[in-house]
């Protein structure tokens, strides 16, 4: 039985993307089944008085220059040339993350996530406008006027919301958060301590 990487996830983070693309190769190797989790980051900051990067490094001399720098150097050691920071950042991503639990409720969660990242991150789109959030879901061979309709539906919105509420209650303060089993893990720069856990977890279930 294989273990699960449990990740919390958010359109909104540069993180996320960076994290979710890397993840792949680990869960190759380790065989592990990856289950997304839509939160809203801008909620999960609410709740614990968190703030983005940009805001919280902001008065801190060098800090957020530093932080772009790791950011290059992820996307350089997983060869993620594919990936741009938003020119619109930071993006509202209420819409968009209700779309995701939609289109999860749909069936089409993959083609939907993979048309958020891309969007998002390799082509730098404003996906809090309606207009061309319909337009990227069509794109992508999706049915914008259904998943969107959906988006807005109070069973859609409450699950998102109990979604940010219970990983806040968890002890989630960010995004990308991940959890093995028990263990939570944050940021993308821990996906190798996120591999060693599902290794730990495997050799227990076999044990």
């Amino acid at each position: 039985m294989s273990a699960t990487i449990e990740f919390i996830f958010d359109f909104g983070s540069p993180n996320a993307y960076l994290a979710y693309r890397a993840l792949p190769p680990i869960l190759a190797r380790t065989g592990a089944a990856l289950v997304v989790t839509p939160c809203l980051l801008g909620g999960i900051f609410k709740a614990t008085g968190n703030q983005p990067p940009t805001i919280a490094f902001a008065p801190i001399k060098g800090k957020f220059e530093y932080e772009m720098l790791e950011i290059r150097r992820f996307v350089a050691r997983h060869r993620l040339g594919k990936f741009r920071m938003n020119p619109h950042f930071p993006v509202n991503t209420l819409m968009l993350m209700r779309g995701l639990v939609a289109a999860r409720e749909a069936g089409v969660e993959a083609a939907y996530l993979e048309m958020g990242l891309e969007g998002m991150w390799e082509e730098g789109l404003k996906l809090d406008d309606r207009e061309t959030l319909a337009r990227r879901v069509d794109a992508a061979g999706l049915d914008s006027a259904s998943l969107l309709a959906a988006a807005q539906t109070e069973p859609v919105k409450q699950k998102l919301a109990d979604n940010t509420a219970q990983a806040v209650a968890r002890g989630v303060f960010g995004v990308p958060t991940f959890f093995v089993g028990g263990e939570m893990f944050f940021g993308k720069d821990r996906l190798g301590q996120v591999e060693e856990a599902v290794a730990a977890e495997a050799a227990g279930v076999a044990s």
